[in-house]
């Protein structure tokens, strides 16, 4: 049996209920025991509360109460504190128990001194349920479109969220094909610089960021092993000894791509990259930092290992 992961099950249960709410195909209390559990698992501590509300019904001593009896139209009089204060499912019944009264209303089939008496109380009693009717429904409406765009909040950001985790999980796996084939030593470095990166400290940093520097070096000598030959680029002559590891990678894209502005992006951010790395092991990192020099590293070995060799 496959395993769900958070984000699945948190995308999953999003699309369940904006089905539910715009096919109206669940009642109300279940609609809110289910989006309940949604606002759990993204962690929204407002919603959640908005959410027990709509469970247990509203009171005047909390700020978030008196908030939501507003965005859902709950209000009679505010100054003077009457509203309905009652939960979704309760509001839902009132509709109903009143379309029940409205439908067995009937005017009545009388002559004589009351016949218009009789006729005005009905009417009167009929006007009241539809407006009655028309003021629940109302609220009954605002926390549907409430409801609906916390859903469709949530669904929206984890399909985007899907989508990106597929997409980098396709380019994580061709890139790390890649680096196996071409250059599979510095595939065995990529779990140290994460565990290092994960324990956050300054050493442990320090350490990560060597790493990430030893392997844009081995990812040189892989691709360009060194040599005592030269290579002209730009009109500069660039050496290919042992030491020049920036020089021999940027002979490689040299060697496989005609695109200058391409060229001068890539030599550049090398060149950035190595200077932070490197300085970066005796200078202050943040780990946010750190993880980004990291994914850069590895971004920048994917790009240049997937540049086509040119004919000719």
């Amino acid at each position: 049996m496959q395993i769900q992961s958070r984000s699945e099950h948190i995308l999953e249960l999003a699309r369940e209920l904006l089905d539910d709410i715009e096919l109206g195909r669940t009642d109300a209390e279940r609609l809110i025991l289910k989006a309940s559990r949604l606002a759990r698992w993204v962690g929204s501590e407002e919603i959640r509360y908005w959410l027990k509300l709509e469970l247990g019904g509203y009171n005047n001593t909390n700020a978030t109460s008196l908030k939501y009896m507003g965005i859902t139209g709950r209000w009679l009089d505010r100054e003077k504190g009457t509203g309905y204060w009652g939960p979704l499912a309760q509001q839902e019944a009132s509709i109903n128990a009143e379309k029940a009264k409205l439908a067995a209303l009937r005017v009545p089939d009388t002559s004589g001194d009351y016949a218009n008496i009789a006729i005005q109380h009905v009417t009167g009693t009929m006007t009241a349920s539809s407006n009655y009717i028309s003021r629940i429904s109302g609220i009954r409406s605002r926390v549907l479109a409430q409801l609906h765009s916390f859903v469709s909040e949530v669904y929206y950001e984890k399909e985007f969220d899907s989508l990106s985790e597929s997409i980098f999980e396709r380019y994580k796996s061709a890139v790390d094909t890649l680096i196996a084939e071409h250059c599979g030593d510095v595939l065995e470095k990529i779990p140290a610089v994460m565990s290092r990166l994960a324990e956050g400290d300054e050493e442990s940093i320090s350490q990560a960021l060597s790493t990430c520097r030893r392997i844009v070096e081995s990812f040189a000598d892989s691709i360009f092993p060194p040599s005592d030959s030269t290579v002209e680029i730009g009109g500069n002559v660039l050496k290919l000894d042992a030491s020049k590891h920036q020089n021999r990678i940027n002979a490689y894209i040299h060697q496989r791509t005609q695109s200058a502005s391409r060229k001068q992006r890539l030599r550049q951010n090398l060149a950035n990259l190595f200077d932070r790395v490197s300085t970066g092991v005796h200078k202050e990192v943040t780990a946010e930092e750190a993880q980004s020099l990291f994914l850069n590293t590895y971004l920048f070995l994917g790009e240049v290992l997937h540049l086509p060799k040119i004919d000719g």
